[in-house]
């Protein structure tokens, strides 16, 4: 479930968006103008955030150079100007895409996915500990640790083996004679129903992360946010 942003001046916007992402499942928060939206962004958390650029008090660009001081949040920057130098303008100032109005709801909201999954998957480097982090799960891979909301979790070798495969193959359908070569080795002689059992008990240390994991029906699994 993602939490989106929506600024824009134009209620009808609002309600456009709105329409569509909360289809998709996702909690939308809505503002007029930049100087809103960087208060809510000093207050609150987003997934990210849709802004128009011409508004009144601050304008999108503004705003956006704001909000890139505080928080590391993706920006889709939405103007009825599309002009290749305020497209480059807004590269400069953070942006990460650049949708001209008007526009298609259905087109926005996969961009909004596509950047999501994009950002969601950071790798750290922190004193020479490599992390992945995918929302509240943090992989320690140097101490092969487990975090679930910075609260650690104990994970058998091969239920760590097998989420960090998963991760490195986000939104790939993996078969189960993948996962079984991949973990277990191509010597390995045992039933494919070891990959199901593993991963029914994975998904139950994985508390509310556990829908991450999918089943995709006459393949295997998927890593997906």
């Amino acid at each position: 479930m993602l939490n989106i942003l929506v600024v824009d001046d134009e209620p009808d916007i609002h309600t456009l968006i709105k329409r569509y992402a909360e289809r998709d499942g996702c909690v939308v928060t809505t503002a007029l103008d930049g100087i809103k939206a960087v208060e809510l962004c000093r207050k609150n958390d987003y997934d990210i955030i849709i802004m128009d650029v011409m508004m009144p008090e601050m304008d999108g660009f503004k705003a956006c150079k704001e909000i890139k001081k505080i928080k590391d949040i993706p920006i889709i920057m939405l103007s009825a100007r599309g002009e290749e130098y305020d497209k480059l303008f807004g590269f400069e100032v953070g942006v990460d895409d650049y949708v001209v109005k008007p526009f298609s709801p259905k087109e926005l909201m996969a961009r909004v996915n596509v950047i999501v999954r994009r950002n969601c998957v950071k790798f750290k480097r922190e004193d020479e500990a490599e992390n992945i982090i995918i929302k509240g799960i943090k992989i320690n891979i140097p101490g092969r640790n487990v975090y679930i909301d910075d609260g650690k979790i104990e994970l058998t070798a091969k239920e760590y083996d097998i989420l960090l495969y998963f991760v490195k193959n986000q939104g790939i359908a993996l078969s189960r004679n993948n996962i079984l070569n991949a973990i277990w080795g191509y010597d390995y002689f045992g039933d494919d129903r070891t990959v199901d059992w593993q991963i029914k008990h994975l998904r139950g240390k994985l508390g509310i992360y556990r829908e991450y994991i999918k089943t995709v029906r006459g393949v295997g699994y998927k890593f997906e946010i």
